[in-house]
């Protein structure tokens, strides 16, 4: 397992920092389609959160654990502040085949989906991931009209495959 940390915990706000880790399979630099959609959300979500948590004082902190095939269960998880989001929110873990984890690996390989708002996702919704955050921070997700849409996701998809 290797550990990768960015940005780096700014002292100013150490009280008030989320660590948010993401573990994913790494075979020779490449990663599963499942982790990389998951990875994409993920990133586009900690800038999404930055803009709102910097004001408040609070730092993200990102650590990304890369898996070799020996470890492929814990692929696809992420920790808020060391416990994993489907402790946090309402998120049922199940597993299917996963094509792409197989081929990277050369074994047929079964791999994390997650059920959230009753439906199941191979990747972890850009959703999930704020509500986690926001839950773990103990702030309640603010509503604007500027920053939320018909679904209350807040991203600006109305309705889109994003969320």
């Amino acid at each position: 397992m290797e550990k990768n940390q960015m940005p780096q915990e700014n002292e100013q706000t150490k009280q008030g920092v989320l660590v948010i880790e993401w573990k994913h399979l790494d075979a020779a630099g490449e990663t599963c389609d499942r982790c990389y959609d998951t990875g994409e959300n993920l990133h586009a979500e900690i800038k999404r959160l930055q803009r709102k948590l910097d004001p408040k004082g609070i730092a993200i902190q990102l650590i990304e654990t890369k898996l070799d095939e020996t470890n492929v269960k814990e692929s696809n998880q992420i920790l808020m502040n060391g416990i994993l989001i489907e402790e946090i929110i309402d998120l049922k873990v199940q597993e299917n085949y996963c094509a792409s984890c197989s081929d990277l690996v050369g074994n047929e390989t079964y791999c994390r989906t997650i059920i959230f708002d009753g439906e199941e996702y191979d990747d972890i919704p850009a959703k999930a991931i704020r509500l986690a955050a926001m839950k773990a921070l103990n702030l309640v997700e603010e509503t604007s009209n500027a920053d939320n849409d018909s679904t209350g996701c807040g991203c600006g998809c109305s309705g889109g495959s994003c969320c």
